[in-house]
C-alpha cells in the first residue's frame, strides 16, 4: 500500500539527489569494507537454473529465467540474491577466516508487491566473511552487527556534513531482540506490528531468529530460505537462530524500515535439518548443496544491505523510486506526482 506522508516535500531536488546517491554509496561501501575486512569481488547477474545457487527466497517467488542459446537453450535465472554464490566465491578465492568479500548485487523480483519500499529492482551490497567453527555463536553475530551499524551511522554523519539540511536520527547503539520474546510479549500483534513498535521505541534493532517457527503461532516471524541462514540452532533461554534483520525507525514514513538481513550460514548438519523441516530435501541433489555437504565451502557469515534503502533513509525520501529507476503502476505514478513525490 502506498504511503503519502502528510506535507511531504523532498529536501533535495532530482539532480542533488543523484549526486548524493553516488556519495552515499561510495562512502558506505568503504566503511563496510574496513569494518568487516572485506575485499571487493565481481558478481554474476544470472546463474544456471539447475545449479542450486539462486536464492529461493520464500519458495514462491518466480525467478526471471531465459534460455541460453550457446548452452543448448539451457535455462538461466537472474539472481534473486547472492546468498549461496558468495560462499562459493570464498572457497574459490581461498579467503581465510577473518576476511571476506562484498559486491554489488542487482536482482529482479517480478512477483514483488510494489509500494514505498519494494521495487521490481533490488540493489544490495552483498557481503560474505569466512569464519571458524568457534565463531558460530551469538556473540560473534552481535559483534558483526555492531560493526555494520557503526558503518551505517558513520555514513549518516558524513551525509549530514555534506548536506546540513538533512538530519541525523539513528541512536548511538543498536538494540538486540529475539523474535520469540516479541511474540511472547505481544502475541496479538502481527510480526510487522511488533517491528513497528520496537523500532519506534529503540530507533534501531537487530531482531534475532528469522525463519524458524515461533512457539505460539507456529509460524516464522518472516520467511527465510532453509539453505543459507542458520535459523534453528538453539542459543539458550528458548531462543533459536544465528541470523536476523537490522531494522530502524523511518521518521518520514513513520514505520519500521528493514535495512539488512544477515546471519551465520548453515553448517552441513544444519542444512540437512532445515531442509527436512521445509520438506525440501530434494535440494540435496543440487550441485551447491552436494558441495556444502562435502565440506568444500567454508563456514561463513553474510548478508545483504539495501543500497536504495540506505539512500532513501539518509536522504529522507518517501519512496524508493526517488533513489532508483524502476517500473511502477500508473496509479502509483499519478498519486506520487500529485503528492510531490518525483520518481526517477
Amino acid at each position: 500500500m502506498l504511503i503519502i506522508p502528510k506535507g511531504y516535500k523532498p529536501i533535495l531536488d532530482e539532480m542533488e539527489t543523484e549526486l548524493a546517491i553516488r556519495k552515499i554509496k561510495a562512502d558506505f561501501q568503504a566503511n563496510l569494507a574496513f569494518e568487516l575486512n572485506l575485499h571487493r569481488a565481481s558478481a554474476p547477474l544470472f546463474v544456471m537454473a539447475d545449479s542450486g545457487i539462486n536464492d529461493n527466497l520464500n519458495g514462491v517467488e518466480r525467478p526471471v529465467s531465459f534460455p541460453v542459446k550457446a548452452l543448448g537453450d539451457a535455462q538461466a535465472q537472474v539472481v534473486q540474491s547472492l546468498a549461496k554464490w558468495k560462499r562459493m566465491e570464498l572457497a574459490h578465492l581461498r579467503i581465510q577466516p577473518g576476511a571476506g568479500i562484498y559486491t554489488d548485487m542487482n536482482a529482479i523480483r517480478a512477483d514483488e508487491d510494489l509500494d514505498n519500499l519494494h521495487s521490481l529492482y533490488v540493489d544490495q551490497w552483498d557481503w560474505e566473511k569466512s569464519i571458524t567453527d568457534a565463531d558460530r555463536n551469538l556473540d560473534y553475530l552481535r559483534a558483526t552487527v555492531e560493526r555494520i551499524y557503526y558503518a551505517i551511522r558513520r555514513t549518516e554523519h558524513y551525509v549530514h556534513n555534506e548536506y546540513p539540511c538533512l538530519q541525523t536520527f539513528l541512536p548511538e547503539k543498536i538494540t538486540f531482540l529475539h523474535a520469540e520474546d516479541l511474540e511472547a510479549e505481544f502475541p496479538k500483534l502481527t510480526p510487522k506490528e511488533r517491528e513497528d513498535k520496537m523500532a519506534k521505541k529503540y530507533g534501531a534493532i537487530f531482531l534475532i531468529g528469522i525463519g524458524g517457527a515461533l512457539p505460539l503461532s507456529k509460524q516464522p516471524h518472516d520467511g527465510r530460505s532453509p539453505d543459507y541462514d542458520d535459523w534453528t540452532t538453539p542459543t539458550g533461554n528458548g531462543h533459536h537462530g544465528l541470523n536476523g534483520d537490522i531494522v530502524v525507525w523511518n521518521p518520514v514514513l513513520k514505520r519500521s524500515f528493514e535495512l539488512s538481513s544477515m546471519g551465520i550460514r548453515v553448517s552441513p548438519q544444519v542444512l540437512r535439518k532445515q531442509l527436512k523441516i521445509r520438506k525440501a530435501e530434494d535440494r540435496l541433489k543440487l550441485p551447491f548443496h552436494k558441495a556444502l555437504l562435502n565440506g568444500e565451502y567454508p563456514q561463513s557469515i553474510g548478508g545483504g544491505i539495501g543500497q536504495s534503502r540506505l539512500c532513501m533513509l539518509f536522504l529522507e525520501k518517501a519512496h524508493i523510486g526517488e533513489v532508483q529507476a524502476s517500473l511502477w503502476p500508473p496509479k502509483m505514478l499519478a498519486d506520487c506526482k500529485k503528492a510531490g513525490i518525483f520518481l526517477l
